[in-house]
């Protein structure tokens, strides 16, 4: 069997860390790939331990040469997947990798061959978890107006996945795992 590249996507408030944490207790032969950054290495951190960390002419490289699968600027700051990560992270199983819905976009263009999954509850789960979450009427609808646009993004995805019961849509990720 071919190891999978599967890509999880969602709104906020969608589950997808108890998603995650429920693949990890039900495989072994799952594995995460390390993001890579341009950014700075802060105090405490390692080279390969939460990310690959690369000075701006590295960065350029690897963004001129295709390398990257995916990249984005946040607070100022570049970070992407590495082809080559990706690569290293499927020769010893199946791998995980957690973006928002445009960066999966992005990825899926340049490795058709990933699992796109769109995660997320039933609208009526969704508002009501928003809605213990929200300060105000107007964070909520902000919350679900987003929540809106980032659903008519992902037409690009191989699969929509209910979240409203964890374990069952880990068991559905599982099977889609094993085809």
């Amino acid at each position: 069997m071919e190891h999978k590249l599967l890509v999880l996507s969602g709104p906020s408030g969608a589950g997808i860390g108890d998603l995650i944490n429920a693949l990890f207790a039900r495989r072994d032969d799952l594995g995460t790939v390390i993001p890579v950054t341009a950014r700075k290495m802060k105090a405490g951190e390692q080279d390969g331990v939460g990310f690959y960390f690369y000075d701006l002419e590295g960065w350029s490289a690897m963004k001129e040469s295709g390398e990257l699968l995916e990249c984005t600027a946040f607070a100022g700051n570049d970070y992407g997947t590495s082809r080559r990560r990706v690569m290293e992270a499927l020769e010893t199983g199946h791998a995980l990798l957690n973006l928002s819905v445009e960066r999966a976009a992005q990825l899926k263009a340049h490795m058709p061959s990933a699992v796109c999954v769109y995660a997320e509850p039933s609208p009526a789960v969704l508002r009501e978890r928003y809605a213990a979450l929200a300060r105000s009427a107007l964070e909520l609808q902000v919350r679900l107006e987003e929540a809106e646009r980032q659903r008519t993004l992902a037409d690009f995805c191989d699969v929509r996945l209910c979240t409203d019961d964890i374990p069952a849509a880990a068991d559905a990720l599982c099977a889609l795992l094993d085809r």
